[in-house]
């Protein structure tokens, strides 16, 4: 390498940290988007967000778990669920999916009006709760498709014959997807 060339690589590093820095200092006074909040809502940008589409995924995600299991997760002669015949199984893969549910639409909501929240100390607060629900909820995604693997696994091949074997399978698959998604 040539010494001219080594001085070019040098000049482009220190232009590079120049401009990163100048950004950093330029953004150093906005808490969790401050400056850009007043904006106009739009809805074509919030679709295209990366965090939109993942909210939408977790609600279609939940919707599969909870109509699943509410449809097909119940014999309908004995009334009982198709996961070892244990209701609290079902009772709870229902009651996540449908509080996941209501959770992507509370969120969805806050995150289309975000935008308009000109208190850095409540955007705060927004995405501090946003973020804290997420953990717990991926932790009680997590437990749900354990417990529906452990009780499908343990559900008698005869019990398994008499029922619909792809709606269980589907709920597990997407309770594990659930978990995934809500990190």
């Amino acid at each position: 390498m040539q010494r001219s060339d080594l001085r070019t690589l040098i000049e482009k590093f220190f232009f590079l940290q120049y401009c990163v820095l100048n950004y950093l200092f330029e953004n150093a006074n906005t808490a969790y988007g401050d400056s850009f909040a007043g904006g106009a809502f739009d809805p074509a940008s919030f679709f295209k967000k990366p965090q939109t589409i993942l909210r939408i995924i977790c609600w279609v995600f939940s919707i599969v778990v909870f109509s699943t299991i509410t449809a097909e997760g119940y014999n309908n002669i004995q009334s009982k669920c198709m996961y070892n015949e244990n209701n609290s199984a079902c009772s709870y893969g229902v009651g996540v999916g449908v509080l996941g549910f209501l959770a992507c639409v509370l969120f969805l909501l806050l995150d289309a009006y975000f935008p308009q929240i000109s208190n850095a100390k409540d955007r705060k607060h927004i995405v501090i709760a946003e973020m804290g629900f997420s953990a717990v909820w991926t932790f009680l995604w997590f437990v749900c498709f354990c417990l529906l693997t452990n009780q499908w696994a343990k559900t008698n091949t005869d019990a398994k014959n008499e029922i619909h074997q792809d709606a269980a399978r589907a709920c597990i698959a997407f309770s594990f997807f659930s978990v995934i998604s809500w990190v």
